[in-house]
Order: C-alpha cells, then structure tokens, then sequence
C-alpha cells in the first residue's frame, strides 16, 4: 500500500509554536458519534480534520506538552494501519484529548484491546469435497507422502476490494518414494461463483483432476509432477488460483494439516482500494478467534506481508478490516 503523504515540516515554525485554542460549546454530531462508537483511528480522523490541524502542528503541541511522539506514528494511528499500545500510549492519547479540545476520556475508551475478525480458514467444510483423493497415497491421506518445507502465497486484491488472484510457491520433499502429485485446495470468498474459478499451473507442475463444491465455495486440484520423487528429493512447484470476484475480501489463511518450516503471505492491495487495517493471524482451528494477532503496515506498492516460522497445525495468514 502507498503511504499517504502528509505535507513534511523542516522544523517548528511560528505558527507550529502556537497554542492550539480549545473548542468552545457542544461537538458537531458526527463527530460526537465516532467518539463514543469508535473506532479510534476515526474518530481521531475526525477530530484532526474538524479542528483544521497538520500533523506537524500537532506533534509540535504535544511536544510542547511533554510528549514525544513522531508525525508518521500519528499518520499511521489516523489511518488505522497502527493502533496505540496499551498502557504505554495512554498518556499520548490523553494529550490527544487536550491538544484538539476532546472531552476527557473520549480518546482513551477506544484504545482498548481490540479482538480481530477472523478470516474463513480452508479445510472447514471439505471433507466430501476430499474424499475421491484422500485414497492416495500409502498412508491413505492427500499430500501423507510429501513434506511441506516452505510455502508462499501472493494474494491481488482488486479495485472493488475484491480477492482476485492469489500464487503460491511450495517446496516439497519426498519422504519416501513415488510420489507424483500434490493436492492443493481453495474456498472462494463470499458472493464468489467457484465453479468460474480458473487454476494455471505453472513450474514444476501440470493440471490433473479438478473437483468443486458450490455450497462450501471449495476447490480441490491435482498438481502433477512430470515424475516420481525419489525418497528425500526436493521440488519446487508454483500455480496461481484467478478467483471469480466475491464480496469484499476478509483476507487470506492458509492451512497447515502438519507443521511448516517457513510460511510468507502477501497481499497486494489496488492504490483505490486500500484497506483500514491489516493484521497478521494465526489459528488454531477452523473458524476460532485468532490466538496470534499482530498489527501489520502495508509498504511501497500497497503490498502488507506476514511470515511465519514453524506454523501449523492450524491457519496463519493476514485479516483485512475496510473502513
């Protein structure tokens, strides 16, 4: 995601050193509302643009306050991509407060832990959807002879906020002899048509059985190798899912059946459709809260990144929240 620009100061100027003068009489009503519904990164949008502040004014009036804080984290908390730490920002917050004319404790009641929404996880309900591959292999389990050493999975999100491509790169490892193939699955979002769903094999990797289930928006697909693996041996394959477009995505996970060494999700977000908040997830089952949240910043070229060592079992990944 491309940063914002908020205009850049080289220093304090007259202007910056002037005390910002407190709002008389009652708050407009919108911004009354988001103050006591939050969230906080807009309800501090609001207030910032109501009173008609740069972000270096404001930095340099808490400065003058006693608090140090940097315009870029001020940016990122307005713009929802960070959001103040708890209990080590409340004295930040409550200079907030001050500096742009707030009612006591307006700010601070929205900066409490705030729980993730969880993404879909893949593997919930695609038990039928499995059952015609699971017989292969010795172990009678899709995938039992192969080791998943590395995964990384690049997700497009469109213009329409929409999940539209998503390419994934594995490294596998033959635990023992013969393998060929390697099953992979996918669920489309909501509102998505699985069966307008196109998979295009790409290295190391040639199309072979395709199986869909409308009611679960699951998709399950042989990956062929051009030979048998030998026990030990190492091969790389890539494939990219072109999704039929959904409703607005709520992210991406992927499913881990056994542990994984190394794990990078990305998502690439349209410069027109850049989310309010990314975090990166990790679950342990289908569908629970996630146990693992951590805030994510998306960098030059719209793009938010969450890695993952020794993952799984269980569904890691990055949650997207629009505003």
């Amino acid at each position: 995601m491309s940063d914002y620009c908020e205009s850049s100061l080289g220093g304090v100027n007259a202007d910056a050193r002037k005390v910002v003068p407190r709002l008389s009489g009652d708050l407009p009503a919108p911004l009354a509302e988001t103050l006591r519904y939050g969230p906080f990164h807009r309800a501090l949008r609001d207030a910032i643009a109501h009173r008609g502040v740069s972000l270096a004014r404001l930095r340099a009036e808490l400065e003058r306050r006693g608090v140090q804080v940097g315009q870029s984290t001020l940016s990122y908390w307005q713009r929802g991509l960070r959001h103040p730490e708890v209990p080590r920002a409340m004295g930040t917050v409550q200079a907030l407060e001050d500096v742009l004319g707030l009612p006591q404790g307006s700010l601070v009641s929205l900066i409490g832990p705030r729980r993730a929404q969880p993404v879909p996880a893949v593997f919930a309900e695609f038990t039928p959807l499995l059952a015609e591959f699971e017989s292969i292999g010795e172990s009678g389990r899709a995938n039992a002879d192969l080791d998943v050493l590395a995964v990384h999975d690049t997700v497009v999100v469109g213009a329409m906020r929409e999940r539209r491509v998503i390419t994934t790169r594995l490294v596998l490892r033959a635990l023992r002899s013969g393998p060929d193939r390697y099953l992979a699955v996918h669920q489309g979002d909501e509102g998505s048509a699985i069966g307008n769903t196109v998979v295009r094999p790409a290295e190391g990797c040639r199309q072979g059985r395709v199986r869909r289930e409308g009611a679960s928006r699951g998709l399950a697909v042989e990956l062929l190798f051009d030979r048998r693996l030998a026990s030990g041996e190492e091969h790389v394959l890539s494939f990219t899912v072109v999704d039929d477009p959904g409703g607005p995505t709520a992210g991406h996970l992927r499913t881990f059946r056994e542990p994984c060494p190394s794990y990078l999700a990305q998502l690439a977000f349209h410069r027109r459709a850049l989310p309010a908040r990314c975090t990166k997830q990790f679950l342990t089952a289908p569908g629970a809260t996630p146990v693992e949240v951590e805030e994510l910043v998306c960098g030059l070229g719209g793009v938010a990144s969450a890695y993952f060592t020794e993952v799984g079992p269980g569904s890691a990944g990055i949650g997207v929240e629009w505003s």
